[in-house]
């Protein structure tokens, strides 16, 4: 009789996850990542972005294909619905990383999961993105993320979520901001 290890939990490569903490625990400069997407106007209030090449593990790498996502604001909103709103594919990103961050943390502490599902809304007022009132923020006042999980052991899974919440850069970024520099180049 063969034996195999699967080393998979949740769909995610238990043993490349741990080997990989082991890598970066290892040498901490290999964990340095810059990840970089092209954005091309198209017309109106569509743009175009391509997702391929990114920095990290100390070399120049690329996905397995290049990705290419429009954006556009919806006809309410003077565009041509050619695409989700760049709004929303921040909702979109938050609620991605946090699910990918309830897998992994799921499969490295031996949780089976069988269902995960999540509804982000974010709030927003457009008198300030219209510039019409300086005192309203430009961009959501607020975001509600509804989790739904299923697993081998609901009483860990709000525990997963929160080891989730702490470690996404996502949620990170949208909640405690970072530095943007833009450089312009109108020549």
């Amino acid at each position: 009789m063969t034996i195999t290890d699967d080393t998979r939990r949740n769909g995610v490569d238990t043993a490349a996850l741990f080997a990989t903490l082991d890598a970066v625990k290892a040498n901490p400069e290999i964990a340095k990542f810059r990840f970089r997407a092209t954005n091309t106007w198209v017309s109106g209030t569509h743009s175009r972005s391509t997702i391929d090449g990114f920095h990290g593990a100390l070399q120049e790498m690329a996905h397995v294909e290049p990705r290419t996502y429009d954006a556009d604001h919806p006809a309410v909103l003077v565009g041509g619905d050619n695409g989700p709103t760049p709004v929303e594919y921040l909702l979109h990103a938050l609620a991605a990383c946090l699910t990918a961050g309830i897998a992994n943390v799921a499969a490295a502490r031996g949780i089976t999961l069988t269902e995960v599902s999540s509804t982000v809304e974010g709030d927003i007022d457009l008198m300030g993105l219209l510039g019409l009132d300086p005192q309203t923020r430009n961009g959501f006042q607020g975001i509600t993320v509804a989790l739904r999980l299923r697993g081998a052991d609901p009483a860990r899974l709000r525990d997963v979520v929160e080891r989730s919440r702490a470690r996404s850069a996502v949620f990170d970024v949208v909640t405690n901001g970072v530095p943007v520099a833009i450089d312009v180049d109108a020549g």
